[in-house]
């Protein structure tokens, strides 16, 4: 979960729960659309339409020299020197959306990564130990989640999982090893939201418990060539289409 939901789940919550793929999409033309606008405003535009011709220029002329290699070089140096006077006229920019973009990807993260843990469905949790722990781990779970697999295991390669079954809500589980213990909460809902899918412990016989969620896949069963792609590049391709539709609708360079 994000602590961006009491903003953003009200907004974007209806749709979490119909069409995650149309979350991404929409969320990836609202960033592209900010993102434009604070480039358009917050830069020179009329010195960014400059360097963007001079780059042009360059490549042009380095194509035209490439028998010249020495020539060609001297226009490489001018157009990475640039290349260099256009990224530091884009910096401010790049700086106002970082944050916004930061904290809406990790909501984003927090709700579009995996799929949630049902009521009543099998989902299994694995504990692994530090190296050089041996003997038996024990898992203890509250009032609400039912084992199908057996409490206590004996640690083999360094780890045991465990099956089960739990109600709706939060649910804490206790993993035990010798006089050791760590616990590990799991959410178990019908809307997209899980908690961290691991947690780490220092200075413990115990070094960590994963909650192994399944991936989402907003595109459901398509895949690309046997690719499921996640949010993430599924952002990244929209974003790409969006940003150059909108710089080049409001003249942005």
């Amino acid at each position: 979960m994000s602590f961006l939901d009491p903003v953003l789940n009200p907004v974007l919550g209806p749709l979490l729960t119909k069409s995650p793929l149309l979350i991404v999409i929409l969320v990836s033309l609202i960033i592209s659309v900010i993102i434009t606008v604070v480039y358009k405003f917050a830069t020179n535009q009329t010195e960014m339409k400059r360097l963007k011709e001079q780059q042009k220029d360059f490549q042009k002329r380095m194509k035209e020299l490439r028998s010249s290699p020495e020539e060609m070089m001297k226009v490489q140096k001018e157009a990475m020197k640039s290349n260099m006077d256009y990224m530091k006229h884009s910096l401010k920019a790049t700086l106002i959306t970082m944050l916004p973009i930061i904290l809406i990807f990790s909501w984003m993260s927090g709700h579009l990564s995996f799929e949630p843990i049902y009521p009543g469905e099998s989902y299994s949790v694995t504990a692994v130990f530090t190296k050089g722990v041996t003997g038996n781990a024990e898992l203890v779970a509250d009032e609400g989640t039912e084992l199908s697999s057996d409490a206590q295991q004996e640690i083999a390669g360094g780890e045991v999982t465990w099956r089960m079954k739990s109600s709706a809500g939060e649910h804490l589980l206790t993993v035990k090893t010798g006089e050791v213990s760590q616990q590990k909460k799991v959410l178990i809902t019908k809307e997209l939201q899980y908690e961290n899918q691991f947690s780490m412990f220092k200075d413990s016989d115990i070094e960590k418990i994963t909650i192994n969620y399944d991936k989402l896949k907003p595109l459901g069963d398509i895949s690309i060539f046997g690719w499921y792609p996640g949010w993430l590049a599924i952002y990244f391709i929209s974003s790409i289409g969006f940003s150059l539709g909108l710089r080049k609708l409001l003249k942005v360079y």
